[in-house]
């Protein structure tokens, strides 16, 4: 790459890191679109389906934050095209043999290889971008790659309707083998080369918790985030779950997923520039985040007047479409010795936090006799009062100057 710094967010490096993000998108949420039918074509139903579907969520979530340290170790002391290409050869090969699964156990393992292979992909390709771009334009970058990202979810429930769940994995792993063909010849950022004659450590998870300050901007991160992934690996997984419960019929699972993440790719568009014209990241988060509550509360009212949540579900996305905004500010937090290993851990622990939350609604249910709903919502209050209170207390970090280390 030419030392100079790229203006344009419309360069090669956005596309190859935005096109990987597609295909993670949409390989990680087929397994949400084709949960029900799979399961079933493998014997499960009633309560064994439910619990057979989390199980596979938890086990995925698991690859992904074991995942997110490996690559993060792997992207500060070898480089970010590094991890960034070697993520998609090995989700690309889980997908295709996700689709030879004959039973749980092979499932689970397929799940787990899957996300670990996710887990690298957006923590390497955001921090790609944001080296690689003019401080005033970088975030322009990250919003192409979100968005891209969402358009992957959205592709994602749209297959649900016409593709045979074996075949719908193969079409995924094609597609990341197709990105291979992206044959880009010294991408690797400037930033990151000179870091590597300066004496910091590199890539080393545990110094992110050498520093009293670092550990709270580094857990404050994965709170802003964790919100994301109540609202999609719980409230929108279950749907077909809580549209039962309160007697709602016809509802279509896929649609849900795709007006959800319809507002997800809105939202990151809308939402990364904004805070571009406003110069804030945080001002951004928070409008975002009340948006989102509101969808959240919107949708449980919808619920309990037995009412369609189609709707709601497009204006939970929206909210939660400050997905752009934060991975930006999350890998803005950091210095370059350790920021794919904050960027990459903080993305996936926020993701792979459902491995959490779904024995959290369980728990909660259990103790209070309540209903699928109703744990819901109070795991949702949690998730909702961690989230603010992070956001609230991280600083500002537009326009920082990425071009540090980490003592």
């Amino acid at each position: 790459m030419n030392s100079k710094l790229y203006h344009s967010p419309f360069n090669i490096v956005v596309l190859a890191a935005g096109l990987g993000f597609f295909v993670d998108t949409f390989d990680l949420f087929l397994f949400n679109v084709y949960r029900i039918p799979s399961l079933k074509e493998l014997g499960f139903s009633g309560n064994a389906l439910t619990s057979a579907g989390e199980f596979l969520l938890s086990i995925q979530m698991l690859g992904m934050m074991i995942g997110g340290i490996i690559s993060g170790i792997i992207a500060d002391k070898k480089g970010r095209v590094t991890v960034l290409f070697g993520s998609i050869i090995l989700y690309s090969l889980a997908n295709i043999l996700n689709a030879f699964v004959y039973d749980l156990n092979s499932y689970a393992l397929i799940r787990f290889i899957a996300g670990v292979g996710l887990a690298g992909e957006l923590g390497a390709g955001i921090t790609l971008v944001g080296e690689s771009m003019s401080i005033e334009k970088r975030g322009y970058g990250t919003i192409l790659v979100a968005t891209l990202g969402g358009l992957g979810a959205v592709t994602a429930g749209l297959v649900g309707d016409f593709l045979p769940w074996r075949t719908a994995f193969l079409v995924a792993g094609g597609l990341g083998f197709l990105l291979l063909l992206l044959r880009v010849k010294a991408m690797e950022t400037n930033i990151f080369k000179d870091s590597l004659s300066k004496e910091q450590p590199r890539g080393s998870f545990f110094h992110l918790f050498k520093s009293r300050d670092r550990i709270f901007k580094y857990i404050a991160c994965i709170l802003v985030g964790v919100p994301i992934w109540y609202s999609v690996g719980l409230l929108i997984t279950l749907s077909p779950e809580l549209a039962l419960e309160h007697h709602i019929d016809y509802l279509k699972l896929g649609l849900c997923f795709i007006l959800f993440q319809v507002g997800i790719t809105t939202g990151d568009l809308s939402s990364g520039i904004l805070s571009q014209l406003f110069r804030s990241r945080k001002k951004i988060l928070i409008a975002y985040m009340a948006f989102a509550i509101l969808g959240t509360i919107l949708h449980f009212i919808q619920l309990y007047q037995s009412g369609s949540i189609y709707i709601t579900s497009l204006l939970m996305g929206i909210g939660c479409g400050y997905l752009s905004v934060f991975v930006t500010s999350t890998s803005e937090h950091f210095g370059t010795n350790l920021r794919v290993s904050a960027t990459a851990t903080v993305t996936n622990f926020m993701r792979g936090a459902v491995t959490i939350l779904i024995p959290l609604r369980i728990w909660i249910q259990e103790m209070g006799s309540f209903s699928l709903s109703q744990s819901l919502i109070f795991t949702g209050i949690i998730v909702w009062s961690l989230a603010l209170i992070a956001v609230l207390w991280l600083p500002e970090t537009y326009g920082r100057n990425l071009d540090y280390l980490e003592e």
